[in-house]
């Protein structure tokens, strides 16, 4: 959702879409002025042991805004965005990406799978997909 839809969160999910309340309370604990970091947001998935997807619809419904997305993408301030370009993607990263490509996407999870697998920072697979004009979607959160 574009700046303009802030406070217009819950308007993703159909009227009357229901949450845990247990995780409500854990994401209420963790903002900070109505804001939840992507970290803090899959932590209380991996805590619940739920898809980070219940939790980014549990932020939405309660208007609370998803911030500092740990692939760079939103939710920093003032630069909205921090990943910027790689200069050059490491061959393993490039093969991995262009393997993962579907119609000029990857998703989130596939990035972070990436990084795990072959051991790189979560923002080095950002900036390779910035690189080779790879849009990221969707998100794990659902927040895009």
């Amino acid at each position: 959702m574009t700046h303009q839809d802030a406070g217009k969160y819950s308007a993703k999910h159909p009227a009357g879409t229901k949450y845990d309340p247990a995780i409500e309370t854990a994401i209420r604990e963790r903002a900070e002025n109505g804001k939840v970091t992507c970290a803090a947001a899959h932590g209380i998935a991996d805590h619940f042991r739920v898809p980070p997807s219940e939790v980014g619809k549990t932020i939405d419904l309660m208007e609370y805004r998803i911030v500092r997305c740990q692939l760079g993408l939103f939710g920093y301030s003032p630069e909205k965005k921090v990943v910027t370009a790689a200069r050059e993607a490491p061959a393993a990263l490039h093969q991995r990406l262009q393997q993962s490509v579907v119609d000029g996407k990857v998703s989130c999870l596939t990035c972070w799978d990436i990084a795990r697998d072959l051991g790189v920072n979560k923002m080095d697979v950002s900036s390779a997909c910035e690189l080779l004009k790879i849009k990221i979607s969707p998100c794990q959160l659902g927040a895009f």
